[in-house]
């Protein structure tokens, strides 16, 4: 545990290289009354946020500020009023800027929508007809900021967003550099919570809005809601979702904990870490993904051998497999091994294939012995037709850091789960089959043909060390 003397110096950032942007995200918060449990919890993760060193140029915050939720709108302004002038009074707002998220606690009807224009009064009005104050646009340089209102009472309140106006932002910003799309409602379920509407943006609005994120470029959609720290890719578009700003409980308990993302943004792309209320990094990512060239991989010869590496859980590593060859006739929907590894005597720890009549790509993970394991799915493939697959395990991105892509599309894609963690609770065996074999229990061989294997090893956080020592203020 840090003593107070560590808690008082300054933490590391991230800093762009070059021109670019060092930012503070975070959400849900729940405050603005004194003495209630949220203000103690909010003001452990500000404490933090006070400690970076430089400090960011502007902050992000992405909704549920205050508690809100009531039918009293003198209520939520004395709950705003103490939340910016108390809680947050000191930052230092003409200095470093702060924007603000719609959310499902504070816009939830017509009444508290024109409390948040009335009490943000410094937000731009260049949104679309009847959400002037509500959703936004900023430019600053390079860097387009866009904030959709994700509970428009117009479009019947919560989980919906309207798309039309978010395209022609980002059609009339083409020029920036780096986007980002911000809004309070995730669109990917995180963690295994999920209900349309309610947990994530609803189907009707949730497939356009991507879309139009994918079909402009945009780098990264920042979302809160669910009480976690998440991050996803799905098209080559990022969503974080943090919801760790002091709302006491988490989603899921003893898993997800309180903390706030430090970021920097340049001409190599976006980079960020996660804090604790101590100061910890526990999570951290740089994007979009640098891996060694294919041809630098290892080939893996079919059947059982010896791993690679094995060994304890490692936050950063990130394991990439390669796959390539022809899918089985149809007709069988039984396993079908490409990777297992295994310890002799129990269920792999880590099985990686297809299932399913439809073939379709799948990854599970033993949690521990005579647990259920967690399972992941990627896209289904043709019968009898020939496939390049690229897989990633990218333990530093949690249960959204199973990705993949494929010679026809070079975008990444998490594949799709309902677990709290990935790979970065891993014990990796020392015993590892290619293209399956009878004497791994639960394990069927590849019924396919011309099957090719390839593998890569990078360790991101040897890289990311010599980054921070260059970063590191003076003692």
């Amino acid at each position: 545990m840090p003593d107070a003397t560590s808690r008082a110096r300054p933490l590391a950032v991230l800093v762009a290289k070059g021109p670019g942007h060092r930012f503070v995200v975070y959400g849900d918060s729940c405050s603005g009354i004194a003495g209630a449990p949220h203000e103690r919890t909010f003001a452990s993760v500000n404490t933090i946020v006070r400690r970076l060193e430089p400090a960011p140029e502007f902050v992000l915050f992405l909704g549920d500020e205050i508690a809100g939720l009531s039918a009293d709108p003198d209520e939520l302004r004395t709950e705003w009023r103490y939340w910016l002038e108390h809680e947050m009074a000191w930052l230092d707002r003409n200095a470093i800027p702060l924007w603000n998220c719609t959310s499902n606690h504070t816009t939830y009807d017509t009444m508290s929508e024109a409390v948040f224009r009335e009490m943000l009064g410094h937000l731009p009005r260049n949104g679309p007809p009847g959400q002037e104050g509500l959703s936004y646009w900023v430019r600053r340089g390079d860097l387009l900021l866009v904030f959709v209102h994700t509970q428009w009472s117009g479009l019947g309140g919560e989980g919906r967003v309207e798309t039309a106006w978010l395209r022609d932002v980002l059609g009339r910003h083409a020029d920036a550099r780096h986007k980002l799309v911000v809004g309070h409602h995730p669109v990917h379920p995180i963690n295994g919570f999920s209900g349309a509407y309610q947990r994530e943006i609803g189907p009707e609005h949730a497939a356009d809005f991507w879309d139009a994120l994918v079909d402009h470029g945009v780098l990264a959609y920042l979302c809160s809601h669910i009480l976690a720290f998440d991050v996803q890719v799905h098209r080559g578009v990022l969503q974080i979702c943090t919801a760790g700003a002091g709302t006491a409980h988490r989603m899921p308990e003893g898993v997800e904990y309180l903390h706030c993302v430090q970021a920097a943004l340049d001409a190599s792309g976006l980079r960020y870490q996660v804090l604790d209320t101590e100061g910890i990094v526990r999570e951290r990512l740089g994007w979009p993904l640098h891996l060694p060239a294919v041809e630098q991989w290892q080939t893996l010869a079919a059947g059982e051998q010896a791993a690679p590496f094995s060994g304890s859980p490692f936050a950063d590593r990130i394991a990439a497999f390669r796959f390539v060859g022809r899918t089985a006739p149809s007709g069988d929907g039984s396993p079908q091994a490409l990777v297992t590894a295994f310890q002799p005597g129990l269920l792999p720890a880590l099985w990686i294939g297809f299932g399913g009549l439809e073939q379709r790509l799948t990854v599970v993970i033993g949690r521990e012995p005579r647990r259920s394991p967690y399972y992941w799915h990627g896209p289904a493939l043709a019968p009898n037709a020939a496939f390049d697959v690229r897989l990633v395990l990218h333990a530093g991105m949690g249960p959204g850091g199973v990705i993949c892509c494929s010679g026809a599309d070079p975008r990444w894609s998490s594949l799709s789960a309902a677990s709290p963690w990935g790979t970065e609770r891993l014990h990796w065996p020392a015993r590892w089959t290619v293209g399956g074999a009878s004497r791994v229990a639960g394990d069927q061989p590849f019924r396919g043909s011309a099957l090719q294997v390839s593998f890569g090893l990078v360790d991101a956080l040897s890289e990311r060390r010599a980054e921070l020592a260059a970063e590191r203020p003076p003692p």
